[in-house]
């Protein structure tokens, strides 16, 4: 029988963007920008996130914003009325992106007037947790209506994130969803995340949330 060989693409794929994501890093620590990606479900509540983001923080911080979608520019054009300066990325399909296509947002974006740049990540929970994009931390928002379950069906994603937003908190009481429930399943596959009850809407945990941000930027920029 003839020999052949095996070559682990997957591996290989994974080991290359593990690299362009250190030098992605070290490019924006000598720039002095924070770069956050931010991840989720669909009609999780990440637009109406960012904006409440963004009004907590504009006065102190020059923010900069790439939206990322299959193929919509929906999203660029609501962060673009916070003031914000943003990009639209179309990923032609892709359901996540990796460090070169962050890279070429953020050179589209341009980097010497931001101090913190966001990466909204295409909406699902699985492929945008398997490749790391270059980003300072790894953010997701969980909403109540989606269950305090999605822990224990998406492992991997709240393994890999530095903050969990627990966001729609305003709508708990019309729903079966179990916060310490939530925060047990989460802490045992990511013992030093950290996790911020928020509702976007009325407003209820942005300050704390925003406290978190301006200590990761100060400490990135020493």
């Amino acid at each position: 029988m003839e020999g052949f060989r095996v070559l682990e693409i997957k591996k290989s794929v994974f080991e290359n963007n593990d690299r362009e994501a250190d030098k992605l890093r070290q490019e924006l620590k000598k720039e002095k920008t924070f770069l956050l990606n931010l991840m989720s479900s669909p009609g999780s509540g990440k637009t109406t996130t960012l904006k409440a983001t963004i009004a907590a923080l504009k006065d102190e911080m020059r923010i900069g914003v790439m939206e990322a979608d299959i193929d919509s520019d929906v999203d660029a054009h609501t962060i673009a009325e916070t003031g914000a300066k943003v990009i639209q990325l179309h990923t032609g399909g892709m359901c996540h992106l990796d460090a070169g296509m962050t890279k070429q947002g953020l050179e589209g974006l341009g980097t010497e007037n931001i101090d913190f740049a966001i990466l909204e990540n295409v909406g699902n929970l699985v492929c945008p947790a398997e490749f790391d994009t270059g980003a300072v931390k790894n953010a997701m928002i969980l909403s109540v209506p989606e269950g305090h379950d999605k822990p224990l069906k998406y492992p991997l994603m709240f393994s890999i994130c530095d903050v969990l937003l627990v966001n729609k908190i305003d709508v708990m009481p019309y729903f079966d969803f179990d916060l310490d429930k939530c925060h047990e399943y989460v802490k045992k596959l990511n013992p030093n995340i950290t996790i911020i009850p928020i509702s976007a809407r009325t407003g209820e945990g942005i300050d704390q949330w925003a406290d978190w941000l301006r200590t990761q930027v100060a400490e990135w920029n020493k």
